[in-house]
């Protein structure tokens, strides 16, 4: 039977690679939203992670809090198995956006297929925001919609507390989930339209939707389809909505289409040594955001007459300076991410690659393993990357089952955590530095001086302040 999963996680951080999950929240319901069951996960704060500040404050989640529940491994490991569940569509609001990869990371770094859950046994995801979208611009009587300084804010919590989506603290995961499944509900009320919108997130269709989209014109480089694209990252100023053509398909990236958005002055400023700076380019991925509507005029009509002219003047630049315009698609169709040296191996899974077929056999048994034969299979991992991977989670899961050269070799790990200098921190696939505890000490003190907090968010500073100098060793 196919299933919704709407779920919500509350995280550390923002940073996918190096951040935790502290709660996972979800509700299953059928395809008429019924609720056949619910899940709480509480999880436990590992050894290694250095909370943010800011998402501890945005949480209101206390330090003492999170140093109870389930060790990561059981808890990613059930959330694993909620998503992989045959038939099951996982979604939430912005979840393609933030939640999904950063679970993909987190069922990586715990030796858990980080893919399956998108197309194994029928499953799939969607995301919420982008349908949100769409509603927001053309069935707007569906909801009501909060605006801050005159432009429409489409966040969760502003939504949820307009509408009485739900009950609770937002940031909270179990209330946020629950404000997801009530606003489906309300969406799903155009029934069409909501059947109509689902199908963007289906691989097949949203490719066969581009491949009607009218050719606008012709270059060299080949046909440019013209598309009006819903997005989240277009922001309220426009509307989240501009018009966007296509150029091509990457080289390095092949499961990324290119679209050059429209609507921007800076493109007739461009010369080839500023391409990446006057142009804005959307990288997609069948199935996922954003959404790219026919330009049919119902849909031009939310864009405003001073950007459709704007189009119309940058359409025939485009095509007065085609050598130009050549240069600038065969940049972004080359264009390969900047290769980062030494990446931590919790933040190696774009770089790895898939795992063989030995080490997902290796890596089954296991997680059915006990302890001393865990130790062993360590051995038997092909990669040094997984290798290290496991060592680490023996660690962080089994604290008073293991010793020897597994402690020894996490303590030297920690070492790494707690750097002399900023600049000697674990870096991220983007280059991003992990969070020191003195960095984030610092943040603290900032936090204090230039925000008005409340009660409850001073007693989580005040308690991530201590837990930081009592276990890194950091003087405030």
């Amino acid at each position: 039977m196919n299933t919704y999963l709407f779920y919500d996680i509350e995280t550390t951080g923002l940073n996918r690679a190096f951040d935790q999950v502290l709660q996972f929240s979800s509700i299953r319901t059928d395809l008429s939203f019924n609720e056949l069951e619910r899940h709480s996960i509480d999880v436990r704060l590992r050894p290694d992670i250095i909370p943010s500040p800011g998402a501890m404050i945005v949480n209101r989640i206390d330090i003492s809090r999170v140093l109870d529940g389930r060790y990561e491994l059981e808890a990613i490991t059930e959330i694993h198995r909620l998503f992989n569940r045959p038939g099951t569509i996982s979604l939430g609001y912005n979840t393609l956006g933030f939640d999904d990869e950063f679970l993909r990371f987190s069922f990586y770094r715990n030796l858990l297929s980080p893919y399956t859950h998108q197309y194994h046994h029928g499953c799939g995801r969607m995301d919420l925001f982008p349908l949100t979208i769409l509603y927001y611009l053309f069935k707007p009587d569906i909801l009501r919609w909060p605006e801050q300084n005159g432009k429409p804010s489409l966040k969760l919590e502003t939504l949820s507390a307009l509408n009485d989506l739900s009950q609770g603290q937002a940031h909270d995961a179990i209330v946020d989930t629950t404000a997801s499944l009530a606003l489906a509900q309300h969406l799903s009320r155009q029934e069409k339209m909501w059947d109509y919108a689902s199908g963007y997130f289906d691989k097949a269709i949203d490719g066969e939707r581009i491949d009607a989209l009218p050719v606008w014109f012709q270059s060299t480089a080949g046909p440019h389809r013209l598309g009006l694209m819903a997005d989240g990252e277009f922001g309220s100023e426009s509307l989240f909505f501009a018009p966007v053509i296509s150029i091509g398909q990457s080289i390095p990236y092949t499961n990324q289409n290119l679209w050059l958005r429209l609507d921007r002055p800076e493109i007739q400023e461009t010369d080839s040594d500023t391409i990446g700076e006057t142009t804005w380019i959307v990288r997609k991925k069948l199935g996922e955001p954003g959404i790219i509507l026919p330009p049919l005029e119902r849909y031009w009509q939310r864009i405003d007459a001073e950007r459709r002219s704007l189009v119309e003047d940058n359409r025939k630049w485009l095509q007065s300076n085609e050598n130009l315009m050549l240069e600038m698609i065969r940049y972004y169709l080359e264009y390969r991410y900047p290769e980062v040296p030494n990446v931590d191996a919790d933040a190696a899974l774009y770089d790895i690659g898939f795992m063989s077929k030995k080490d997902v056999e290796i890596c089954r048994q296991f997680h059915l393993a006990d302890i001393s034969e865990k130790a062993r299979l360590i051995k038997r991992l092909t990669t040094p990357t997984h290798r290290e991977l496991a060592q680490r989670l023996m660690v962080r899961n089994f604290p008073k089952d293991v010793s020897g050269q597994l402690t020894r070799q996490f303590n030297r790990f920690l070492k790494r955590v707690h750097p002399a200098t900023d600049e000697d921190a674990l870096v991220d696939y983007r280059g991003k530095r992990r969070l020191t505890p003195a960095v984030a000490l610092k943040e603290i003190q900032t936090l204090r001086e230039e925000r008005e907090l409340e009660e409850i968010q001073e007693k989580a500073l005040d308690g991530l302040e201590r837990y930081l100098i009592a276990n890194f060793a950091v003087n405030p």
